[in-house]
């Protein structure tokens, strides 16, 4: 395979990548619940997760690509903190990724691959509880929870993706964004007995990035998203969830260009979480997604991952 042939297999990922599946594998599980759940104020989260995502790729015939397929390995940690603010229950996450990707397929009938390894972009995320889920420390929180057998909570939050990842303008594809993605998110969770149900919207907005590939300037509309939830809970730290999610909009520009690559995309995923002691726990989840658009990409991914509070 000639180095001529492998870049230009590369540059026609280069929107799908960087404006869609590498950020959405870090946050593979945004479609499931959990993002407004009640929890003890001064308390510490760790969790550690592996995801392996498989996707298909969908590009215009015109390219002369065809079987383009994309195995994606994603280690992640997350910390949570819960505090009072404001008077309210709130919380800080921070999520960071090492990924390993690799893509290949035939481009004009020849193969073609090209592979990256590196660390993603930090996540960090404020949320605050606005209404129910009052604060509390982990002894009121007990009592607290046992005498609620139905209530609402409603919250917003403000997701923040930071431009540290790895990235190199001389290359096509990076796991780095080298841009600022602001998330403004609002939702409801409604807990009747051992029932949870939740539905979360948010705005994704892009900021440019000056240092495109090749000298070019990337632009990106906002993404408008939907998840909905539900979660039924057999005993304490044992729980199982189903999910659904759509988005919209993301179309890119380089150099004042529309490239006609809008997004519309569902998201489906299905989780078990299973605790080990009464600070730790495991859960295991698979997720799908599928484009709607007649170019795009469709992956499926299972993952595992640990938790422990402190």
């Amino acid at each position: 395979m000639s180095n001529y042939k492998n870049i230009h297999f590369t540059y026609v990922f280069i929107l799908l990548i960087t404006t869609y599946l590498l950020p959405k594998a870090v946050n593979a599980l945004d479609v499931e619940p959990g993002l407004w759940g009640h929890i003890p104020v001064d308390t510490h989260f760790f969790g550690m997760a592996y995801v392996n995502t498989d996707a298909d790729i969908s590009l215009d015939p015109t390219l002369e690509l065809e079987d383009v397929v994309l195995d994606l390995e994603t280690w992640l940690m997350k910390y949570i903190y819960s505090f009072e603010s404001f008077g309210k229950t709130s919380r800080i996450d921070v999520t960071q990724a090492y990924q390993e990707g690799h893509w290949k397929g035939l481009l004009q009938g020849a193969p073609a691959e090209t592979s990256r390894y590196g660390a993603s972009d930090t996540w960090i995320r404020y949320a605050i509880n606005l209404y129910g889920g009052p604060p509390l420390q982990s002894g009121d929180y007990v009592a607290y929870r046992r005498r609620q057998d139905t209530e609402t909570i409603i919250g917003a939050a403000l997701a923040v993706r930071l431009p540290t990842g790895d990235y190199d303008k001389d290359l096509l594809i990076n796991l780095g964004g080298n841009r600022f993605v602001i998330r403004p998110q609002l939702g409801i969770e409604h807990n009747r007995g051992p029932w949870t149900f939740e539905v979360t919207s948010e705005i994704a907005f892009y900021t440019e990035n000056n240092e495109f590939f090749n000298g070019n300037r990337l632009e990106q509309d906002p993404l408008f998203k939907i998840a909905t939830s539900a979660e039924y809970t057999f005993r304490p730290g044992f729980r199982a969830n189903i999910s659904y999610g759509y988005d919209y909009g993301g179309e890119a520009t380089v150099n004042d260009v529309e490239k006609d690559n809008r997004q519309q995309n569902e998201a489906w995923a299905m989780s078990i979480a299973y605790p080990l002691s009464p600070t730790a726990g495991v859960k295991l989840a698979w997720i799908q997604t599928k484009t709607k658009e007649s170019t795009g990409l469709d992956s499926e991914s299972l993952a595992i991952g640990f938790v422990i509070s402190f």
